[in-house]
């Protein structure tokens, strides 16, 4: 089993929401979070005074999948929410040792299909 760990734009989440439905894949993780990177951030004015403001909204995504599946699924994901500019974001992808459902005990993939 690998993990993919998604960080991009907030408005891409319903974008990648929908292309993992339609993969078939139904478990996800999802935060709001802020970061930096290359984008460096922006600046902004608020009455008169302009301020840096280095760390930016993202949305961190994480799923686990089968290890057949990440390959298609990250590039897939690629595609679809790439705008080729500074800012996209990032996939990581991890092993994943195990996973237990706690429902019913399931373990390794039977705990990740439904």
């Amino acid at each position: 089993m690998k993990k993919l760990e998604i960080v991009t734009r907030p408005e891409k989440l319903e974008e990648v929401k929908e292309l993992v439905n339609n993969a078939g894949i139904y478990g996800m993780t999802v935060s709001m979070v802020t970061g930096c990177g290359l984008q460096k951030g922006r600046k902004e004015v608020y009455r008169g005074t302009e301020y840096d403001i280095n760390l930016l909204q993202k949305v961190k995504i994480e799923i686990v999948v089968q290890d057949e599946d990440v390959e298609q699924l990250a590039t897939d994901i690629v595609e679809r929410i790439r705008t080729g500019f500074i800012g996209d974001g990032k996939i990581f992808i991890y092993h994943v040792e195990e996973a237990v459902r706690i429902r019913t005990g399931a373990k390794g993939e039977q705990a990740i299909s439904h």
